[in-house]
């Protein structure tokens, strides 16, 4: 479990496989997305797709799915706050292996409320071939360690002696040269 303050741009996160079966693109798209080329390979065949596509908010799903099981565990879970940017560049088929992805891309504390912070992260989730079926980028509340805890005391201390080691320097030599 990650605190706010234990993330830093840069750090990439994976996620396990999911297989994607043509049963359930139908099923999904049954009760949320309910076009042909979601329902029936032969009308699938005929369209833009030309073959049975999982709806994007299918793969959105499956890569929600991938993302929560994923070595990515903000502190609160994950929470999101918004997209910036999200995009299906090619689509996912029956018989595809999914995995994603994560980058933090910035690391912001709350100034209204100093309990948490967001990270940006961008999210892409890869088919078997390591095509990119979906990219997000999307912005995640996550909670900063408590004030109590040791280590953010640790840390507090930390800074505190940094700050001050350039002062205490400059009066030792002030003194050792009277």
């Amino acid at each position: 479990m990650g605190y706010l303050e234990d993330f830093e741009p840069g750090q990439k996160f994976a996620s396990g496989r999911l297989s994607v079966e043509a049963a359930r693109i139908k099923s999904f798209a049954m009760e949320f997305d309910p076009q042909p080329f979601h329902l029936d390979e032969d009308r699938a065949r005929d369209s833009f797709f030309k073959g049975l596509a999982a709806s994007g908010w299918h793969t959105a799903a499956m890569t929600m799915r991938l993302l929560v099981a994923s070595e990515l565990k903000p502190a609160g879970g994950i929470i999101g706050a918004g997209f910036d940017e999200m995009r299906w560049p090619r689509p996912v088929r029956p018989g595809d292996e999914l995995h994603m992805e994560s980058e933090v891309l910035e690391v912001r504390p709350s100034k209204p409320r100093p309990d948490q912070g967001v990270i940006k992260v961008r999210t892409t989730t890869l088919n078997q071939n390591g095509e990119p079926v979906q990219i997000f980028v999307g912005h995640l509340i996550v909670l900063r360690r408590p004030v109590s805890s040791g280590r953010m005391a640790a840390k507090s201390a930390m800074s505190e002696t940094r700050a001050w080691t350039p002062v205490i320097a400059r009066s030792c030599n002030t003194i050792a040269s009277s």
